[in-house]
C-alpha cells in the first residue's frame, strides 16, 4: 500500500517533506517538560530533529531541567545517523520514568548542537508542551515524536507503517 502524505494547511509542515538523513534545526519555541506533578524542564533553546515520517523529536539542553531529574543509566543504542544513545531515567519526587531519556555524548558531524542536550518520550512525561499546546506522543513506543497540530502525517510508528 502506497503511503498517501496529509495536505499541509497554513503554518502547517508535512513530516514526508523532511529529509533522510534527517536535518537539524534550533527551535525558540516554548517547551515544557512536566512529570510527577511538576515541570521538570522548560526551554526556548532547543533543537528539532526532523526526518521523513516522523513527527519532531525536541532536544532540551540538559541545563534547562531541574536539578537531579535526569540519572543516566546503562545501555546505549546506535543511530546512523547521530551516533551513540546514552539513556537517562527521569526521576520527580516518587516518580521514576526508566529509560525514557536519551541523549548523545559524542554526536557526529552535523549533529553537533545535541551535546549537552536530552529527549525524552513524551507518552513516558505526565505532559510535555510547544508553546502551550500539549503534544501527543508518535505510536508505536520505540520513536519519541512530538506530535502537534504543527505536523501532518502518516506518521511513522502508526499501526502498517513498519516498511515505510
Amino acid at each position: 500500500m502506497a503511503v498517501q502524505p496529509q495536505k499541509p494547511g497554513p503554518a502547517q509542515e508535512s513530516v514526508w517533506d523532511y529529509p533522510r538523513p534527517p536535518r537539524l534545526e534550533r527551535s525558540d519555541e516554548r517547551v515544557v517538560i512536566e512529570f510527577g506533578g511538576r515541570t521538570i524542564a522548560e526551554s526556548t533553546s532547543t533543537s528539532r530533529v526532523l526526518e521523513t515520517s516522523h513527527p519532531p523529536v525536541y532536544y532540551v539542553p540538559t541545563a534547562d531541567f531541574e536539578p537531579g531529574v535526569l540519572i543516566r543509566v546503562d545501555g546505549t543504542s546506535w543511530c546512523e545517523f547521530k551516533g551513540e544513545a546514552h539513556y537517562y531515567d527521569v526521576v520527580s519526587g516518587t516518580f521514576r520514568a526508566e529509560r525514557a531519556g536519551w541523549g548523545y555524548l559524542s554526536p557526529t558531524a552535523g549533529f553537533e548542537a545535541l551535546l549537552d542536550t536530552v529527549a525524552v518520550y513524551p507518552g513516558l512525561m505526565g505532559r510535555c508542551l510547544v508553546d502551550g499546546e500539549t503534544v501527543q506522543p508518535q505510536a508505536g513506543g520505540f520513536y519519541g515524536g512530538w506530535i502537534t497540530s504543527r505536523v501532518v502525517g502518516p506518521f511513522k510508528g502508526e499501526p502498517g507503517s513498519w516498511g515505510w
